[in-house]
Formats: C-alpha cells, structure tokens, sequence
C-alpha cells in the first residue's frame, strides 16, 4: 500500500497538480468519478468491467489524494470506521439485513 501511495503522489508532484488539489477540489473529483462508475449502470446491469474497474481506480486514486490532502492515516481512518460500524451494526441484530442502525 505504501508503495502505490508513493507512486500516486509522485505522479501528482511530477505533473505540480498539487496546487490543485484542496480537500474542496478533491471531493468535487471523487463525486465526479462516482458518477461516472455509476453511469455504467444506468439503464441495466450489463456491464464493461474493463471501464468500471477505471472508474473504480479514479475513484480510489482521488481518495487517497483527499487522504493526503488532509494529512490522515489512510489505514487508521478506514480501521476507526470499521470499529464504529461494529457497534452500530452488531452482528446478532443484523446479519442477513440490509437495513440501516437506526432501524434494527
């Protein structure tokens, strides 16, 4: 993981996109991405893999940039999230549904 971080930022720094890239900027990139992973299913479930799993990439490559921007843990801030979804989602109210904390 680290050495692809590395490859991400040295990309970024090759290129002096950095000036670009605010935490606003960056969120504006993922949600843009999102939206076009998302269009690959917009009328049916048949799909080109190939063009997801880029979309997927741009998405993931922006959040670790937001990561970056934001001077966070990537691996820190994922495993907080994991421990606060454990206890709002306890195995034994809602394994098999699919439906949100505030309802089991």
């Amino acid at each position: 993981m680290e050495e692809l971080v590395k490859r991400i930022i040295k990309f970024r720094d090759d290129r002096d996109w950095k000036q670009f890239h605010t935490p606003e900027n960056i969120a504006k990139s993922i949600s843009i991405e999102a939206g076009e992973l998302l269009q690959n299913f917009q009328w049916n479930n048949n799909y080109n893999r190939e063009a997801v799993l880029e979309e997927l990439a741009d998405i993931m490559n922006y959040c670790i940039l937001m990561a970056d921007a934001l001077n966070a843990d990537i691996i820190e801030i994922i495993n907080d999230k994991i421990d606060k979804n454990e206890k709002k989602y306890p195995i034994d109210k809602c394994k098999g549904s699919s439906k949100k904390y505030t309802e089991l």
